[in-house]
C-alpha cells in the first residue's frame, strides 16, 4: 500500500523519562512490576506511546528499527473492519444484507447467510476455531490455504482463501454469540472487493493510508491468487500505526481531513453486546466487547484496542488522550499470556499521564 507523494504528517515530540519507572500490579501477580520491566516479558519489538498527539516515548528491540516494518497480525482485522464500516455509513454496503447476496460463490458455504453484521462482529456459527497450539486446527488449515504457512508434503487442500472460505459449513444459528473467527475478516474483505470492485489494499490505500500522511509504505501477505490476507497480514512501520490510532482516538479526523465517518468510530467506541462476549471466557477482559472488529474495554476511560497474536496492539485511551501502538514477538500466541502485564502497565500509563506528574 503505497504511502503516496505527499508530506508526512507531524509526530511532534514531547518524549518523557518518566515513564519507564511506572509500576503497576500484574494480573494475578504477586510483585510489583515497572513499565521498563514488562517490555521484556513481553517480548516487545516496538512500542510508541502519543499522548495528546505528541510521541512521549518510543522504544525498539532486537531487529525493529524505526524504518522497518513488522507484521500487525489481527490488528490487521481492524483496519479493514473500520473501512467496512465506513461503506456502510456511506450506503455502499447493507450490514443487513447477507454475504451469499454480494458474493454467490459462498451461497452454499456457512457463510451463505450471515450477515455483514455478524461478520463484522463476529458471530458467525461457522464450524470452524482458532486452537493457535493445534497444528491441525481450522485456523491453520486456512493458513496454509492461503500461504501464510507452508504446506505439507503431499497436501490437496485448497489453495487460495477464496478456494477455503468455500468449504467451511455452519455449525449453529448465526447470531448467537461472540466466538472469534479470522475468516469472517477475509469473507468481508471478499464482500468489499466485490461491491467496489478494487482489491481490499487498494481501498484501504485510497480510503486510509495516504490519507494519513505516513511515513512509509505497507504492505499484505497474499495467496497464490494475489488476495491479501485480510484477517492478519498488514505488515506496517510503528509510527505509522500509531498515526491510524490517533485518528481513530480523534473520531476519525486526522492530517486536516475527515478519513472516517465520525459517526463510525462513536459506534466502535459504544462497542457490542457484552453478553453475547461473556460465554467467549476471556479471563483477562472481564465485562469487555467486540464491535467492527475493535475489543472494548467498557471500563472508566473508554478504552478500546485493535489486538494481534504475539503482542500486537493499538491501545487507544479516549479519557487520557493516549494512543499506544506495539509491536512484539512472544512465543504465546494468544493474548491471555500478553494481557497481565500489559493491560494493567497501559492502565497506570494514562493514569501518569493524566496526573501531570513527571
Amino acid at each position: 500500500m503505497s504511502r503516496g507523494n505527499a508530506a508526512a504528517s507531524e509526530l511532534p515530540r514531547a518524549e518523557r523519562a518518566d515513564i519507564d519507572a511506572i509500576r503497576f500490579q500484574p494480573i494475578g501477580g504477586a510483585e510489583p512490576m515497572t513499565w521498563a520491566q514488562s517490555l521484556s516479558v513481553n517480548y516487545t519489538d516496538g512500542i510508541l506511546v502519543l499522548h495528546r498527539g505528541r510521541i512521549v516515548y518510543e522504544r525498539y528491540f532486537g531487529v525493529l528499527t524505526p524504518a522497518g516494518q513488522h507484521i500487525a497480525f489481527s490488528v490487521t482485522k481492524s483496519f479493514v473492519a473500520t473501512l467496512a464500516a465506513a461503506l456502510i455509513s456511506e450506503g455502499v454496503l447493507d450490514e443487513r444484507a447477507t454475504v451469499a447476496s454480494y458474493v454467490p460463490e459462498l451461497k452454499e458455504s456457512g457463510f451463505g447467510d450471515a450477515t455483514i453484521r455478524q461478520l463484522l462482529d463476529m458471530t458467525t456459527g461457522l464450524k470452524y476455531s482458532e486452537n493457535y497450539v493445534d497444528a491441525n486446527s481450522p485456523v491453520w488449515e486456512f493458513c496454509r490455504a492461503n500461504g501464510f504457512l507452508p504446506r505439507p508434503a503431499g497436501y490437496h487442500g485448497p489453495e487460495t482463501s477464496y478456494a477455503y472460505l468455500q468449504t467451511l459449513s455452519k455449525e449453529y444459528p448465526h447470531g448467537e454469540r461472540f466466538v472469534y473467527k479470522t475468516v469472517n475478516t477475509d469473507a468481508l474483505a471478499w464482500v468489499m472487493s466485490r461491491v467496489t470492485g478494487r482489491p481490499l489494499s487498494e481501498l484501504l490505500r485510497e480510503r486510509i493510508w495516504s490519507r494519513l500522511g505516513v511515513e512509509q509504505d505497507a504492505y499484505f501477505t497474499v495467496d497464490s491468487g494475489g488476495t491479501e490476507f485480510a484477517g492478519g497480514g498488514l505488515n506496517a512501520s510503528l509510527r505509522d500505526l500509531a498515526r491510524f490510532g490517533e485518528m481513530m482516538r480523534l473520531g476519525g479526523r486526522y492530517n486536516g481531513r475527515q478519513i472516517v465517518p465520525a459517526a463510525v468510530i462513536d459506534d466502535i467506541r459504544r462497542g457490542g453486546s457484552r453478553e453475547q462476549f461473556a460465554p467467549a471466557g476471556y479471563k483477562t477482559l472481564p465485562g469487555w466487547s467486540y464491535r467492527n472488529m475493535w475489543w472494548v474495554s467498557h471500563n472508566s476511560h473508554g478504552a478500546f484496542t485493535a489486538r494481534g497474536v504475539h503482542g500486537q496492539a493499538i491501545y487507544i485511551d479516549p479519557k487520557a488522550e493516549m494512543v499506544i501502538a506495539r509491536f512484539a514477538s512472544h512465543p504465546m500466541a494468544g493474548n491471555v499470556n500478553i494481557d497481565p502485564t500489559s493491560l494493567p502497565a497501559y492502565e497506570a500509563l494514562a493514569a501518569h499521564l493524566m496526573s501531570g506528574s513527571r
